[in-house]
């Protein structure tokens, strides 16, 4: 028995084989032995070949049992203080506890032949709730023999990557994708020579200047490092070019610096690069020259989202394997024929072209050539022309988008000849007419279609029925008209048909649909039809601008899963109803200019509301409180034209998120808060993708989004008391409409304070003062009413104040200066005094009165002292004693002084 114990001591498969057969023939041997001492017989040589057989059955079945070898000891013990590390409550390691092989643990596989745990798989399934927390314990340096570690997709809170990793120097595949790692990546990953997968995706690590560390990996094959931070880089090029035997790179969304890779020496050609991502990295077309270098067999290129000019380089004409190239969200600009002839080489394997949201421009060539092209992206270029019918010609194509261009033409039935496998067609925002036959019989089965802003009408079009697997369908603003048939029976999960012209009543819709967008038509009736539609699915619902009346059914409560619900001018009526309340999900609720009547439900339970507008309608009451206490995330409140009475509630300062306030033409009495400070940050983010109708600059406007929008609007209401200080503080305010109240009391001193506003109403109060000074400041005002109030004194100096109109300031009787005509009190007499003087003393009539007096009093006297001799003789004499007692005077003075 010593041999058998020998051969399965050894843990080597090829050495128990050998073993084995050395084995098998000692045995033989021994049995041959006995044969020749028993005589030879037939008999015994019977007995010899039983004997073989049991000795071989008893060797191969020791032999096998070396396969059901347990885990060692000590590498179970590893994993044990590795999992004590974890966080497990997802209770996905459940298997670690009672069973004792850890070999048959839950993400654990061994070598059958030697019992080494070779496999550690904990990546995150998103079949559990919970993701697993904690620190990796450095109890993973037992597992000398692990070559493959996937700790993918848990959280490890930011934790830094060990530095042991290493030192697992079996490793082939390191996977440590979206883990929550942060800090930086430890260079002794560099010493893991035998890696040919390198996964560190999504986490927040930094790498240090340069990623030398990579040369070492002579091995790998595939190197994911997309969103990570790589801005230090600058040598990134180079450390990539010695990875010699790279096949997949990933490098999208890592901030690479923009090199300019014309200027770096030549890099050796590469057989091994096929894929190629470096989208996401504001990187400049030399990235051109730098791909045609590295490789000359790519097979999938990304570089969408970077900073790519010109056109397609003519050194991507060399590779003549690719099949996917996407350049989409760039710069580029050619004619799009001269692309087509760069990708020539290509014709036999090209599958994606992706060039959309560049400046591509001209016409559409012949692409019947490209007979593999699968998706084709040209949307958002400057496209003209028509499509060439050998579109139809490509067999392969699957999606076909060429929105937002300026392509025209009719489309016809041969433009879709063989293409059936279509799924994806997208021709909105250019010309087309489409021109297909009613019965027409598409070859494909369609997932998506696009063809909003196609003339298509009038009829809707009966072949997209035909459609059983459509999904998306966009035919707005299309010219279609009529009653829109039943659309119960399809597998719509979108459907967009606003601004079209159908009429009637709405019909039955398919269960399955999620957003349905009907606004800008002529429908009409009763909504009750919605209740029998029974979608628990439905996300949005926009049926705004039509011609629907009647009361609202209460049977919202049905539709847990809507987030924007516009039903906003239609002639709806009535209450509206409470199951509205119970909409725990909605962000936007539009119910403005309709008829609707009575106090607002509670929408307390509404939580995460965004956006409620009920304007233009006859709602009554109160502003209610709950508003303030569970609506904290509120960006718009629009009650305006309502009659909601009673005063503003203190506590509406609390929606702090608010961007747009309009309480305006109602019934609202009372003065204003004091607490408009607890409303400054106004931040920029509003989460509201709607149009929005508000009064702007005085005119209503819609406003595709509220970048930039901040508004309060009050006016037309019965507020009294005085504008509080604290309203100064909201320095983001663009616009403040306080007109037609009965507001009283003086300006905020630091009214200027408000530098961003842009439009200011504060006309038909009874504010009285001065305007202060620090309106001056305000240099982005371009709406400005005073007007009817009881304001005095003179209008600060400031550009923008006498820029406006007079009739902006008319109505306060003591207002003065420019740009009113009125001179302000004080400054009309000096004016005056000024305007004498220069009459009496400076004017013409004033100089030839002097010459005159002067002239007439010179020959009154010389001319009678030149005629008549005595009176000469007499003034003369008076002269001469008048200077003796004058001589005589001034003696005696001086004698008396020396004295």
């Amino acid at each position: 028995m010593f041999p058998r114990l020998y051969i399965c001591s050894f843990q080597s498969p090829f050495a128990s084989t050998i073993y084995t057969s050395l084995y098998r023939l000692h045995i033989i041997f021994i049995i041959m032995f006995f044969s020749i001492m028993s005589g030879g017989s037939m008999h015994s040589g019977l007995v010899g070949l039983v004997c073989l057989a049991i000795a071989s059955a008893i060797c191969c079945s020791s032999v096998g049992s070396s396969n059901n070898i347990m885990c060692l000891e000590s590498e179970r013990h590893a994993l044990l203080q590795f999992k004590q590390g974890l966080v497990d409550e997802s209770s996905a390691l459940d298997s670690w506890k009672g069973e004792k092989d850890c070999c048959k643990w839950r993400g654990i596989a061994c070598n059958n032949q030697t019992g080494h745990v070779i496999t550690l798989d904990l990546s995150y399934s998103y079949y559990h709730s919970i993701k697993r927390r904690g620190e990796i314990s450095p109890s993973l340096l037992e597992l000398r023999y692990l070559n493959y570690l996937d700790l993918s997709y848990n959280d490890f809170g930011g934790m830094i990557i060990p530095k042991f990793i290493g030192s697992l120097s079996q490793l082939k595949e390191l996977k440590l994708a979206d883990a929550n790692f942060s800090g930086p990546i430890p260079p002794q990953l560099g010493n893991l020579s035998n890696l040919h997968t390198l996964d560190l995706y999504h986490n927040q690590v930094v790498s240090p200047e340069n990623l030398e560390w990579l040369s070492h990996l002579s091995s790998l094959r595939y190197l994911n490092m997309s969103y990570l931070d790589l801005s230090k880089v600058v040598n990134w090029p180079q450390s990539l070019s010695k990875l010699t035997s790279l096949t997949e790179l990933q490098l999208s969304w890592c901030e690479l610096p923009d090199v300019n890779l014309r200027s770096l020496p030549f890099i050796n050609s590469s057989t091994s690069l096929q894929l190629l991502d470096l989208s996401g990295n504001s990187l400049n077309s030399s990235i051109f020259y730098w791909i045609a270098n590295v490789s000359s067999n790519f097979v999938h290129i990304d570089l969408s989202w970077n900073k790519l000019e010109g056109g397609i380089p003519k050194g991507i004409q060399n590779l003549c394997s690719l099949e996917s190239l996407t350049l989409w969200s760039n710069q580029l600009s050619e004619n799009f024929e001269d692309s087509v002839k760069t990708l020539s080489c290509a014709e036999n394997t090209l599958e994606t072209v992706d060039l959309g949201f560049n400046q591509f421009w001209g016409s559409l060539p012949d692409l019947k050539r490209f007979f593999k092209l699968r998706k084709l992206y040209l949307s958002n270029n400057q496209l003209n022309g028509s499509v060439p019918k050998s579109v139809g010609q490509l067999s392969s194509l699957e999606s076909l988008y060429l929105r937002g261009n300026s392509l025209s033409g009719v489309i016809t039935e041969a433009h879709f000849l063989n293409l059936s496998r279509l799924q994806y067609l997208s021709l909105s925002g250019n010309r087309f007419s489409i021109n297909l036959s009613s019965d027409w019989n598409p070859p494909f089965q369609l997932l998506r279609l696009d063809m909003s802003s196609c003339k298509m009408g009038p009829a809707f079009p009966k072949w997209i029925l035909t459609q059983t697997d459509l999904t998306d369908l966009y035919l707005s603003n299309a010219g279609l008209s009529g009653k829109l048939p039943n659309l119960s029976s399809t597998s719509l999960f979108t459907l967009n048909l606003s601004s079209n012209l159908f009429s009637g009543a709405l019909p039955s819709f398919s269960p399955m649909l999620q957003r349905l967008y009907l606004s800008n038509n002529r429908f009409s009736g009763h909504l009750s039809s919605l209740c029998a539609t029974q979608s628990p699915y439905w996300m949005y619902l926009d049926i705004s601008k039509n011609l629907l009346s009647g009361e609202l059914p209460n049977c919202w409560m049905q539709f847990q899963s809507l987030y924007s619900l516009n039903l906003g001018k239609n002639k709806l009526s009535g209450k509206i109803p409470s199951s509205l309340g119970s909409l725990q999900g909605i962000g936007i609720l539009r119910l403005h200019d309709n008829n609707f009547s009575g106090e607002l439900p509670s929408l307390e339970n509404c939580t995460g509301l965004l956006m409620v507008d009920l304007g233009n309608n006859n709602l009554s009451g109160k502003i209610p409180t709950w508003i303030d206490q569970s609506l904290k995330n509120l960006v718009i409140l629009r009650l305006r034209s309502n009659e909601f009475n009673g005063i503003i509630p203190f506590s509406l300062c609390s929606l702090a998120a608010i961007h747009v306030l309009d309480l305006s033409h109602n019934s609202i009495s009372g003065g204003l808060p004091h607490c408009f400070n607890n409303i400054t940050s106004l931040p920029t983010n509003t989460g509201v993708g709607e149009n929005v109708e508000l009064v702007w600059k005085g005119i209503e406007r819609e406003f595709p989004n509220l970048i930039g929008m901040r508004s309060i609007d009050i006016s037309s209401n019965y507020l009294i008391g005085e504008i509080p200080p604290s309203i100064a503080s909201m320095t983001e305010l663009k616009s403040l409409n306080l007109s037609r109240n009965k507001l009283t009391g003086k300006l905020p001193e630091d009214f200027g304070n408000m530098k961003m506003l842009e439009s200011l109403d504060l006309s038909r109060n009874r504010i009285s003062g001065k305007i202060p000074s620090s309106f001056a400041s305000l240099n982005f005002l371009s709406v400005l009413d005073l007007s009817h109030n009881n304001l005095s004194g003179r209008i600060p100096s400031g550009t923008q104040l006498q820029g406006f109109n007079a009739s902006q300031y008319m109505g306060n009787r003591g207002l003065c200066g420019p740009p009113l005509t009125q001179s302000c009190p004080g400054e009309g007499t000096e004016i005056d005094n000024k305007e004498h003087d220069n009459d009496g003393l400076i004017s013409l009539g004033f100089f030839i009165s002097v010459v005159l007096g002067f002239v007439t009093g010179f020959w009154m006297v010389c001319g009678s002292l030149l005629l008549k001799t005595s009176w000469r003789y007499a003034y003369f004499r008076f002269l001469d004693n008048a200077k003796d007692w004058i001589y005589v005077k001034t003696a005696v003075y001086k004698a008396k002084l020396q004295r």
